[in-house]
This record gives C-alpha cells, sequence and structure tokens, in this order.
C-alpha cells in the first residue's frame, strides 16, 4: 500500500521557483494547477482500454509480449510519470514497479495509486504496482533480480511541439526536462539483464541514445523501440 498523500506531505514538497504552480487537495485527489489547467492521476480514465478485446490491441502490452515465459511476468516503468503505461502493464498481468525521481510528479502518482488500491474496480490491478521515489538509474544497476520487461519513456525534445501534446499535460513539462542522460538511462536498464527493454519514442524521433532497436512497432503518433537481451539465466551464469 502507498502511503496517502495528505495536507502535510503536500507543504513538504517544493515547487519550481518562479513558477504559478500549486499543489491542491482537491476532491477528485491531489492535483495540480496552473496556467488554468489541472491535472490529478486518475486511472479510472483508463479502464475502457483495459476491456480484454482492447487491451490485446495496445501497442506497449503487444511489445511487452514476451512467448514461451512461464510464471508471473515482472516489469520495470524506469520513468514512470503518471504511471498509465505502467497501470497497462499491470492489466495485462505484469507485476510492475514504478520509478519517478521527481518529487511533484511523484506524489501525484502515490495519491493516484492509493485511490486506485482502495477503487474496487482497479485494486486489483494497483495491488500489483509498487512504486519507488528515486531516480531509477542509481535503482537499477543495484537490483539483485531482473526484471522481464524495463519500460524505458524519457522525455523527449521534440515532443514538448507536438500538437499531439494535450494542454494539460504541459503543466508536467514545466517540471521534467528532456533528457540530457539517454545513454546512461540505456546503460542502467542493460545492467539489469531484461528479457526486453521497451522504449517509447515519438514516431519520428531518433533512437534512445543512438541504439538502432532488434524491432520497432509504430503507431499514428509514437513507436516502441523494443531492445531483445540474452535470457537471464544466460547473463547470470
Amino acid at each position: 500500500m502507498t502511503n496517502q498523500i495528505d495536507d502535510t506531505n503536500i507543504n513538504l514538497i517544493s515547487l519550481p521557483e518562479n513558477s504559478n504552480l500549486q499543489l491542491q487537495m482537491t476532491e477528485e485527489g491531489l492535483s495540480l494547477v496552473g496556467d488554468g489547467r489541472t491535472i490529478c492521476g486518475d486511472f479510472t480514465r483508463i479502464l475502457p482500454r483495459i476491456t480484454h478485446s482492447n487491451l490485446s490491441h495496445e501497442l506497449l502490452v503487444k511489445a511487452s509480449k514476451l512467448k514461451g515465459i512461464e510464471g508471473p511476468l515482472t516489469a520495470i516503468d524506469a520513468t514512470a510519470g503518471m504511471g498509465e503505461d505502467a497501470f497497462l502493464l499491470a492489466a495485462a498481468g505484469f507485476s510492475v514497479k514504478l520509478y519517478e525521481n521527481d518529487p511533484i510528479i511523484a506524489a501525484l502518482l502515490r495519491d493516484a495509486l492509493h485511490r486506485a488500491q482502495d477503487d474496487p474496480e482497479l485494486s486489483a490491478i494497483a495491488n500489483r504496482m509498487e512504486f519507488f521515489e528515486t531516480d531509477s538509474i542509481v535503482a537499477l544497476p543495484q537490483l539483485e533480480e531482473s526484471a522481464d520487461v524495463i519500460l524505458l519513456d524519457p522525455m523527449f525534445p521534440a515532443r514538448q511541439k507536438s500538437a499531439l501534446i494535450k494542454k494539460k499535460f504541459q503543466l508536467l513539462q514545466q517540471l521534467e526536462r528532456p533528457c540530457s542522460n539517454e545513454e546512461e538511462l540505456l546503460n542502467a536498464a542493460i545492467s539489469n539483464h531484461p528479457r526486453r527493454i521497451v522504449i517509447k519514442r515519438p514516431l519520428k524521433g531518433a533512437f534512445l541514445a543512438g541504439r538502432k532497436p532488434d524491432y520497432s512497432l509504430k503507431g499514428k503518433a509514437i513507436r516502441y523501440d523494443c531492445i531483445v537481451l540474452p535470457r537471464n539465466d544466460e547473463i547470470r551464469q
């Protein structure tokens, strides 16, 4: 169970200087408010996407699917953001660890997870999600167990100009900076020895850290670059 956010916790979170952003506890939950916009984590809006017929068509689920692997599958979302991609993986049956380093986004995600764990429609999925407020670049090499899949979705400069970005998510872009340590992030993921690394990219964006994937799955606005690595037991021997 994630720790619940309250007014005391909110007051301990530092907001960017010279910004008009505020964290407020509303009826919907912890919300980031500014520029006439509000963003609040809400996994209920994903419910239509996780029906059996729809979930199987999600590009992320297709990119993360592993054939011939027995037992529960594990995934790490190393750049969790608001956690919606991790939620899709959890709905597909993965046990997911989420890493988010920005304290404001982390607070929004923690609050959303807490509410989801108390929601009968979401709790079974949310309880397969474990959240860590820390830098995945530091954390991944220290993990003793390898994940089956690691998802990377660092902020990409070209996405700032995209008309496809919902206006409310532009608030988050005031907090996140374009990824300047792509190679470190990719190397940290590789160091965990997962079976597959799935990288979310703009459709026409460059490869992360310049590494060409083994294959890609393309949608209308994004693509998933997939790097297939040797099996965990082969690495560990």
